[in-house]
């Protein structure tokens, strides 16, 4: 449970991933990742694995404890903004964290979609055990996205600017100690316009990375939406299952009358032959008799 938190290379993106070493915090990905894996779609959803199933359970379970204690480390940052402990490396460190989170929503979006997949032949019970993780990882997502987006906003209200003042001098009455006066308030006036050309780089690199924050906020209408789509295909699917075992049931139904209808057609045959014995034995018998009495004579 203690593994970092890298994301998958090919998963959907939900906010900016790229460029960012890992880090690792209580909760991180499952064991075996997708474990019999492949993504929705793949030619094997035809057979069921409770390997497989389990293995995306115990996954899931896992990256929603991670995500949860993504926003609560969110939520421990959002409270030092704007506070001497704002510092840049408090902000890479939010940025590290947005970026680790996200990759596991991305990958544990994927793997919600397998698990769709693999319930599809399964039972309610696990039917059932699939919805829930469903509904817990889009609680997860939902309050990781709101830490997120206040986070943002606070960082943006929160950009300290230090100007220093400089108090205009007096000047002398003696030329030579005006002229060094003069020399001296050029050399001031220069140095302030290099600090605050500095302080306009230093903002302008603050509002650059308060963008980088802003990219990594979650999409989390993107991953609602996904996660309906689930749910609609499960439905569908079940669906179709129920309408293939009435049509299955309507086909047996079917054959069974065809096969009583088959079953008194060759009763009524078998009498209609026996008749036809009895009939053409009574008709010999009865020739044979007038044969007899007719040869007797």
């Amino acid at each position: 449970m203690d593994q970092g938190l890298a994301g998958n290379g090919n998963q959907r993106r939900y906010g900016a991933t790229d460029g960012v070493p890992g880090v690792a915090f209580a909760g991180g990905l499952g064991r075996s990742g997708l474990a019999g894996g492949g993504l929705a779609g793949d030619s094997n959803v035809s057979q069921f694995s409770p390997t497989e199933l389990y293995n995306l359970c115990e996954n899931i379970t896992t990256n929603i404890y991670t995500i949860n204690n993504g926003r609560k480390m969110v939520e421990k940052e959002l409270r030092s903004i704007g506070t001497p402990k704002d510092t840049q490396g408090l902000r890479d460190q939010i940025h590290v964290t947005h970026v680790s989170c996200n990759d596991v929503v991305a990958q544990t979006t994927q793997e919600l979609a397998r698990l769709t997949e693999v319930v599809r032949r399964g039972n309610k019970q696990q039917k059932l055990q699939s919805e829930r993780l469903r509904e817990e990882f889009s609680e997860a997502v939902t309050n990781y996205g709101r830490a997120q987006k206040q986070i943002s906003d606070k960082m943006k209200l929160h950009l300290p600017v230090t100007t220093p003042g400089y108090p205009e001098p007096d000047l002398p009455d003696d030329e030579s100690e005006r002229l060094l006066a003069v020399e001296r308030r050029q050399q001031e006036q220069k140095l302030k316009q290099r600090e605050l050309e500095f302080e306009a780089g230093l903002i302008e690199e603050r509002t650059q990375r308060i963008q980088v924050i802003e990219n990594d906020i979650i999409d989390v209408n993107k991953i609602m939406r996904d996660l309906s789509a689930m749910v609609q295909q499960q439905g569908e699917v079940v669906g179709s299952i129920e309408d293939g075992i009435e049509n299955v049931h309507g086909n047996v139904e079917l054959g069974r009358q065809e096969l009583d209808k088959a079953a008194g057609y060759q009763n009524k045959y078998r009498r209609k032959l026996f008749c036809l014995l009895v009939t053409a034995s009574v008709v010999l018998t009865v020739l044979g008799i007038i044969i007899y009495v007719s040869v007797k004579r």
